[in-house]
């Protein structure tokens, strides 16, 4: 089904351009010229600086301050239901470990069965690759990655759309699976790659919008991955291979046109990135387990 057909309304600046996209403060229609990609939301150029998010560093973390996003709109289905399924999976490894903030249990419990583990992946646990991105370690793990998931994932589902947004999400978390084999084949938990692969999705809709590469998403990037490196039992090729895979996988959905890059429906380019994205994950990550079995 085409645009016109679904009768999209028209962006306020640029009468002749269909849109789905909206201000997340006024309302108004915005194309993907006119939009500006935020932490907090689409905003227009009129709001493009306004109400701006605040971030800072205190005590080694990463402390963002966002006003609130009215995402009625979009209602952010998609990431909600991320969180969702997070929460439940470490409220039953609470229950199978030693307590809510030390989930696990022994080799029959959920975590085992669904961990990043090298030995695992080599017998033929291929699974391992997508279920690892929804265990977390402890309370202090999964509080900032929901945080950051609820925080980045809404104007990033609401801008690429749900489909969008889910392939995009489980494919950069595939490629920090393999990134973080490349580090170590160790046990490995945590939704951290595909929320890097999230933010570099951001960053490369700011690109698109403001053209300039260098905004809010690639600022919270290089501190999240400064911290990834000066903080002890962190998986940077987690985080670096999730990064790389948000980043192919938003540049494969664009169809470039007019002077800029517009998402409409999935095209065949877009499919086909996906799959390579994915295939050379997945062949890296059979590259570095090959001899564990």
């Amino acid at each position: 089904m085409s645009t016109t057909q679904l009768g999209l309304p028209t962006c306020y600046r640029h009468p002749n351009r269909e849109t789905g996209l909206s201000c997340s403060e006024c309302g108004r229609p915005i194309c993907t010229e006119c939009m500006t990609v935020a932490p907090v939301g689409l905003r227009c150029p009129d709001h493009a600086g306004a109400r701006a998010a605040k971030s800072r560093v205190l005590g080694g973390r990463v402390v963002v301050r966002a006003p609130h996003m009215p995402l009625g709109r979009t209602e952010a289905l998609v990431t909600k239901a991320l969180i969702a399924v997070n929460v439940a999976i470490y409220l039953i490894g609470a229950v199978q470990g030693n307590g809510i903030n030390n989930p696990g249990g022994g080799p029959n419990s959920l975590y085992a069965k669904l961990w990043l583990f090298g030995p695992e992946v080599a017998h033929g646990d291929w699974w391992r690759l997508i279920t690892t991105m929804f265990l977390h370690a402890n309370l202090v793990h999964i509080g900032f990655n929901m945080l950051a998931l609820w925080w980045f994932g809404a104007p990033v589902e609401q801008y690429l759309g749900r489909a969008r947004f889910i392939a995009l999400y489980f494919v950069a978390g595939l490629a920090g699976s393999a990134g973080a084999l490349v580090q170590t084949p160790g046990v490995t938990v945590g939704a951290s790659g595909a929320i890097f692969g999230v933010l570099g999705a951001m960053a490369i809709l700011e690109w698109q919008a403001t053209g300039r590469l260098w905004g809010n998403a690639m600022t919270l990037i290089v501190i999240n991955l400064a911290l990834s490196f000066a903080i002890a039992n962190i998986s940077i090729g987690g985080h670096i291979g999730g990064l790389i895979g948000g980043v192919l996988a938003t540049l494969a959905f664009a169809r470039w046109g007019r002077g800029h890059a517009a998402y409409g429906r999935l095209g065949l380019g877009g499919a086909l990135g996906l799959l390579l994205i994915a295939g050379a994950s997945i062949a890296i990550a059979y590259w570095q387990v090959r001899g564990l079995a």
